[in-house]
């Protein structure tokens, strides 16, 4: 039976390996070059798009009406929770390929994949979703003069699914910026500047003018009252919101190009988040005191708004400030999605020709103009009214494993890589170490179990001392981080559980209150009890870099809120989610494990050595051996072997 199980275990540990960190994290083939400033306007430009200018005024005429607000303020808290969780990766580990790159670190090889798969779509669809928008808005100020000239003279077609038209100008303006971006980051940092700068200057115009014409009025009962749809709109209203705020993993995806990304990168998020929830906030509040919110345009509501107030002027500011700012999250879309598949193929799970990067300008170009390509016909075919939920599924995936991968990499005792360095502290100072990486002599281990006993007891990942007494007989012969890995695990099912009962017991599964209230204070139960035990070890105490504050309750509620969230999308999402799983496991399988980087590194014998010490009549002989891995021939009988007797009388 154990042999017949072998390959299975194989297997497992396969998909389930780690990625292993080179001692100088700062190395790089990128050109590191973003200070705090560039990376806090790249968040704020991936943030602050189109969802200003669109999503405020479908949420309040459709979801929450004017507390629209609250539900901004409470889609800032829950984009807080995961932004931390980012923010303590990218400077612990400040390597390009943000959740991708975090679930390879501390959760494992094949869950990497997936999450890095979902991201590449989540970006293209987003990317392509905004340069539909851009084009729409440029057309609606002329009047549809574009649409009408492309469906009379060029083509149209009635397919469902695949939009009414091609559209020109919004692929067009893709394979343009994807151009400018292949110049290198600097280029794409300035250009992000010169759109963010009049965006936010635009916003402040909106919001000083906007005062001006507020009419406290349009919040008053006889228009509805402040939240005519009562907490349950205000609800639903932050799950809409909460999108808006996606555009915050643009710095983590930057950390390899930010010149002192362990300072760089917490501040950065903070300031960003601050800022895109400031500004929804304030211009949700002016856009609903304006004007009734009944009466919003929910297309274009904050220009059309100035217009029906008679200042078609400040519709026109609005319109460019609407553009700028939609460039700016089109350029963040351009900017993570080669830098993500960039990190795949460096790590040998993605097609190697993306790995690439151009000597002079020191970025992927191969995987920016590829996919600037793919997502520039995304938006010339498709409708994607069809493909913005599917959006959210992959961010929300991504945060859910961040959170968990937190939890998972504070309780785990540093390990060390072949060079005998720790692998999860970054200091480029660490001299590798020449010695190869020892395997102790049986007898050597017998020694070091009582000095550890009595030394090593409080070690991360271990009971704390003052649990001890009370949980040592239940957990206390587990290894250091186990039963932390199991928690997190019955953390996220039982967040799974709870939701699904919370959303779907009553209505769908029409449950008697009584098998609804018990399994709600089992899953409940569950959740927090795994919350408990994960408390009660010893976490990883670094002062070096940014960490996320009251770990283990700041991720576990970022896990609860995203499956929460993704709860509430429809069953179509989650067919197509299963289909684009389905073909990410199909290249998986077929390309990725074989040409795994941390596969080809577990088959190279020369980093290992061991050491058997034995006593044949009172002399000491040391051998030192390379390991032949298992299953492998060796090429040369002396090819790489080297003996060693030290006779000692």
């Amino acid at each position: 039976a154990a042999l017949g199980c072998a390959p299975a275990v194989r297997l497992c540990q396969r998909l389930n390996r780690l990625k292993t960190l080179d001692d100088d994290m700062m190395a790089t083939s990128l050109k590191r070059c973003l200070s705090t400033l560039d990376l806090t306007l790249l968040g704020v430009g991936g943030m602050v798009g189109s969802g200003l200018y669109v999503l405020t005024g479908t949420v309040a005429k459709d979801t929450a009406g004017p507390a629209v607000v609250i539900s901004f303020l409470f889609a800032g808290i829950a984009s807080l929770l995961a932004a931390f969780c980012y923010a303590e990766f990218g400077a612990r580990i400040p390597k390009t390929g943000s959740a991708y790159m975090f679930t390879y670190v501390s959760v494992g090889e094949v869950w990497a994949f997936l999450i890095g798969w979902n991201v590449i779509l989540e970006n293209m669809i987003g990317g392509a979703a905004v340069a539909r928008a851009w084009s729409g808005y440029l057309d609606s100020i002329f009047n549809h003069a574009i649409q009408n000239f492309t469906e009379t003279h060029i083509m149209q077609w009635n397919v469902p699914f695949l939009a009414h038209y091609p559209d020109l100008l919004a692929a067009g303006i893709l394979v343009v910026a994807s151009f400018f971006i292949s110049f290198g980051v600097q280029v794409s940092s300035y250009l992000n500047h010169i759109f963010s700068t009049i965006s936010m200057g635009v916003i402040v115009f909106i919001l000083v003018f906007g005062f001006v014409l507020a009419e406290p009025v349009n919040w008053s009962q006889e228009q509805g009252g402040f939240a005519p749809f009562g907490m349950s709109g205000i609800l639903a209203g932050s799950a809409t919101c909460f999108y808006a705020f996606v555009g915050f993993d643009v710095i983590a995806s930057s950390s390899e190009e930010a010149k002192n990304p362990q300072k760089a990168i917490p501040i950065a998020t903070a300031i960003s988040l601050g800022l895109a929830t400031t500004a929804y906030i304030l211009v949700s509040t002016v856009l609903t005191l304006m004007v009734p919110w009944r009466t919003l345009d929910p297309n274009s509501a904050l220009a059309d708004a100035f217009f029906r107030r008679g200042y078609s002027w400040a519709g026109v500011v609005v319109a460019v400030g609407s553009i700028c700012a939609m460039n700016t999250v089109l350029l963040c879309n351009l900017f993570s999605l080669p830098r993500i598949v960039y990190a795949m193929a460096e790590d040998g799970l993605f097609f190697s020709v993306f790995a690439r990067v151009n000597p002079i300008t020191k970025v992927p170009v191969n995987a920016i103009l590829v996919f600037g390509i793919l997502m520039a016909t995304m938006a010339l075919i498709f409708d994607l009214e069809a493909l913005v939920q599917f959006l959210s599924i992959g961010t929300l995936l991504a945060y859910t494993f961040v959170a968990a991968s937190v939890i998972v990499l504070r309780f785990q005792p540093e390990k060390t890589n072949d060079k005998g360095t720790a692998t999860t502290s970054p200091n480029p100072n660490t001299e590798p170490s020449p010695e190869p990486k020892q395997y102790e002599s049986f007898s050597d281990k017998l020694q070091l179990v009582e000095r550890q006993k009595t030394k090593e007891r409080r070690g991360v990942g271990q009971l704390k001392a003052c649990w001890e007494p009370y949980l040592d007989r239940l957990l206390g012969d587990c290894d250091p981080g186990e039963v932390v890995a199991f928690c997190v695990l019955t953390l996220i099912v039982s967040s799974v559980s709870l939701c699904a009962v919370v959303e779907f017991g009553y209505k769908q599964l029409q449950l008697p209150v009584w098998s609804f209230t018990m399994l709600l204070v089992i899953f409940s139960l569950a959740y927090v009890v795994s919350l408990a035990l994960i408390w009660v070890h010893e976490p990883q105490k670094n002062n070096k870099t940014f960490q996320v504050p009251l770990v283990p309750l700041t991720p576990g509620a970022s896990i609860l809120f995203n499956v929460f969230l993704m709860m509430k999308l429809s069953l179509l999402t989650w067919i197509r989610f299963t289909v684009w799983i389905a073909v990410g496991l199909f290249v998986y399988f077929g390309y990725g494990i074989w040409h795994s980087k941390e596969g080809i590194r577990e088959l190279q014998p020369k980093d290992m050595a061991a050491r058997y010490v034995v006593l044949p009549s009172g002399s000491l002989v040391e051998t030192v051996q390379s390991i032949q891995p298992e299953g492998q021939e060796p090429a040369h009988i002396n090819n790489g072997i080297r003996t060693e007797y030290r006779i000692q009388l």
